[in-house]
């Protein structure tokens, strides 16, 4: 398929999930309305994945006319072990999307119908290995919210358009997946609802530029990753970047993250599927990954990307076991309770593998404040854990305007200085927003790999340089901004001055002759 064709499809489907919200826009409405897209959205997909599955099966063994949507729920039932082996789940074909969609016109009670289907998913998969990918998927979608009406039948007409609208979103035949529809469509929904919602919606999303630009910073040199990881990873679109950057299959060991907020981590696991990432391949936890961590029996991840939440609270010294914790006990020190952002950075480094390369944005604030931060930073910079600071534009993301960096961790350096990257005028306006173009990213990942000096932009600073600016990590510290100002010529300006200043004497002695005049007369 042509770029042009795709680009085509991806606007069409755009489109088509911007009515869908148009539609049922003041039902609910907003940020929350999401839930009820990408569950329906889920569902078709593991629908048509599971269909799809059963069905190419029978037909490379020769039943080209096989349809699993067809076949009797009886018959059907006999297959539910193998695959919820093989699926992480099971549906019956009467549960299918299809199915329930042909049945919604007829169906009065269909809000029950699709909280039975819902529960059938989960239930599948409860004591299997792909319990925890599928347990409280679901929860977000409530059937009998009355947002949706105020009565049953209301509900469910709501409920019918949001089935049709989805079912009319052309996401591809499961034979071809040359556009990543699925994944596609949910990137679109959540950078949409975010645009629209503010911090609220903002907090859970990193845009795709940002996340594409940290996942190069990441992958500088390497043309395949094994275990991808990120401690605060919302609704796993940054975590998936991978995916578009590297290419399919080129994530070897899979994808791994913790968020604390259950909502999103239930977005995050969908967001794995609908990437078609295999149950097996992925291990999103829900708990706060600063006090308790999942993943300590885990390989160390050779890939770390993050946006995590700028300097929140957290326990620090007031939880006595933290400071002996072994990621935080080699500073010294832990970060203020009111700023956990070096606590990220700090669980991070732990988690990296030797060889491993961790992109993570940052709050400002954390490159310059005393105190515990300045400890830490002088740490980081001792051990030459720090590969590069790279200064962003302001108003790169959703409801906030602030003018983030990026901190590039590496524990296998080839030097002991610190790249330093001034990429605040790196980006074109885009209604309310900066984007970073690909043509911004190239040239802040190009000067980072190759460690090029460029006057008013980028910077290698040597150990000693950082050590005489007391672990200072700000990029303005370390790269002169460019004077814009005209230049002025001193020489012609000094001439001018005598000029005005010769031609005001003049004036002053006209003036004086004039009033001398005129109180001659006067006597």
């Amino acid at each position: 398929m042509s770029d042009t064709k795709k680009e085509q499809e991806r606007e069409e489907l755009h489109r088509a999930i911007w009515a869908i919200a148009d539609e049922l826009r003041g039902a609910v409405d907003g940020w929350d309305f999401k839930h009820y897209v990408l569950g329906t959205m889920f569902y078709r997909f593991v629908s048509e994945h599971l269909c799809y599955y059963v069905n190419k099966g029978e037909w490379e063994a020769g039943d080209t006319g096989f349809d699993y949507a067809a076949l009797p729920d009886e018959q059907a039932a006999e297959l539910r072990e193998d695959l919820i082996c093989e699926m992480g789940f099971f549906l019956l074909p009467g549960q299918l999307f299809c199915n329930v969609l042909a049945r919604a016109e007829q169906d009065e009670n269909l809000n029950m119908t699709l909280e039975q289907v819902f529960g059938a998913i989960e239930a599948s998969a409860a004591g299997t290995e792909s319990e925890a990918d599928f347990s409280g998927l679901f929860d977000d979608f409530d059937v009998n919210n009355n947002k949706l009406g105020s009565t049953v039948a209301k509900r469910n007409e709501k409920l019918r358009k949001l089935l049709a609208g989805v079912a009319d979103m052309k996401l591809g035949d499961m034979r071809s997946h040359d556009i990543d529809a699925f994944g596609d469509a949910y990137e679109y929904l959540m950078a949409m609802y975010a645009s629209n919602a503010g911090k609220s919606g903002g907090e859970y999303f990193t845009p795709a530029d940002v996340s594409v630009l940290l996942t190069r910073l990441g992958t500088v040199g390497r043309t395949e990753v094994n275990r991808v990881y990120d401690p605060a990873c919302g609704s796993g679109s940054l975590l998936l970047k991978a995916l578009t950057v590297l290419g399919k299959d080129k994530v070897t060991g899979g994808f791994f993250g913790q968020e604390k907020n259950i909502t999103t981590y239930n977005l995050c696991r969908i967001n794995m599927f609908l990437h078609e990432v295999p149950f097996d391949k992925f291990d999103i936890a829900c708990e706060d990954t600063l006090v308790s961590p999942e993943h300590w029996d885990e390989q160390p991840f050779d890939l770390i990307v993050s946006n995590p939440p700028y300097s929140i609270k957290w326990e620090g010294k007031s939880n006595p076991v933290l400071i002996n914790d072994p990621r935080f006990s080699p500073a010294g020190v832990l970060a203020p309770e009111g700023k956990a952002d070096l606590a990220f950075i700090m669980h991070s480094l732990a988690w990296l593998e030797s060889n491993g390369t961790a992109a993570i944005v940052c709050f400002p604030g954390v490159m310059y404040r005393s105190g515990a931060e300045q400890k830490i930073r002088q740490y980081l910079v001792s051990n030459n854990f720090v590969d590069a600071i790279i200064q962003l534009p302001s108003n790169l993301f959703f409801g906030t305007t602030i003018s983030t960096c990026i901190m590039v961790l590496r524990k296998n350096k080839r030097d002991n200085g610190v790249m330093f990257i001034d990429a605040s005028a790196e980006c074109v306006k885009v209604t309310n927003n900066n984007r970073l173009t690909a043509e911004n990213i190239d040239r802040i990942v190009s000067t980072y790999a190759e460690r090029k000096e460029i006057p008013h932009f980028s910077h290698l600073a040597a150990y000693r340089e950082l050590e005489a600016n007391k672990f200072n990590l700000s990029v303005s510290t370390y790269v002169e901004a460019e004077d814009t100002r005209e230049a002025v010529d001193i020489v012609k300006l000094n001439a001018e001055l005598k000029r005005i200043v010769a031609h005001a004497d003049e004036l002053r002695a006209d003036i004086d002759a004039i009033i001398a005049e005129i109180e001659g007369g006067e006597s």
